[in-house]
Parts: structure tokens; sequence; C-alpha cells
């Protein structure tokens, strides 16, 4: 009998800021949702519910932001609710990420308004100018290769 798979690799951009929340028993749930481009048709996009938990949900908050590009790597959830107002049965499919790659470089204010890496010290050096440059042909048997 084959084993089942429940799989879901997806990139995107978040289309809102991460929001948090924690369960009963303290552990940190953070839900943001992404859109992703339907290439070679027509440029619509489809649109996902995804679920951080604790470690991966603080980075998740800690550096990204609406806009931002990830690719989120998970499985699908999905959850079945009676519709308190109409009796329905009501079913939407989430993705609980195990893995989130932030796709952009770190930025001053991305996120929570902190970047994914400190600041650096370091000067920038300056371009150096060469004036003394002929026209003269390049000789090929003097490059050593």
């Amino acid at each position: 009998m084959a084993k089942s798979i429940n799989q879901v690799i997806l990139m995107g951009r978040l289309t809102r800021d991460p929001e948090s929340r924690n369960t009963t028993t303290g552990k940190l749930i953070v839900s943001f949702g992404i859109a992703v481009d339907r290439l070679g048709q027509d440029d619509g996009a489809d649109f996902f519910n995804v679920t951080a938990w604790e470690k991966l949900g603080e980075l998740v908050v800690k550096y990204l932001g609406k806009g931002s590009r990830v690719l989120v790597q998970g499985r699908l959830r999905q959850d079945t609710w009676d519709d308190k107002e109409t009796g329905k049965k009501q079913s939407r499919i989430d993705v609980t990420a195990s893995d989130v790659t932030f796709l952009d470089s770190p930025r001053d204010g991305a996120g929570a308004g902190q970047s994914a890496s400190p600041k650096s010290s370091a000067k920038k050096t300056e371009d150096i100018v060469i004036e003394d440059i002929d026209d003269k042909p390049i000789d090929l048997s003097e490059i050593p290769f």
C-alpha cells in the first residue's frame, strides 16, 4: 500500500502583515496570507492563508511584512465548521508552514521595523578611475593563457 503525501511549496508575496496570537497552552501561532501569481494565464493570482508555529512564527513576525516575497513549504490542512447563521457546512484549506524562506534582502523598515541583519558600519570605498587609457589595439600574444 502506498503512503500518502501532503506537501505544498508556494512562492509569492504577503498580502497582509503577519498576525500573532497564543494558544491556551502558550504556543505562538502566526497567520499571514500570500498571493501567488498565475503565470501564463489571465494575470490573476491565487490567495492562500498560511500558519506558522512557535520559532518559525517568531521569525516571520520579526522580519516579514505586507509585500515581502517568500517561499513557503508545508502541508495542507482542511478545517470544517457549521455556519452559525445559515447552519450550512463550511470548509477552508490552509497551509501549515514547516519552512519559510525570506526571498527579499533585509532592508530598513522590513516586517516589524527591523532588518534581518545588523547595519554595517563599514565605510564605502571610493571608486577608482583610470584616466590614462589609450586606444592602442591589444596584443593577444601578451595574454598568458
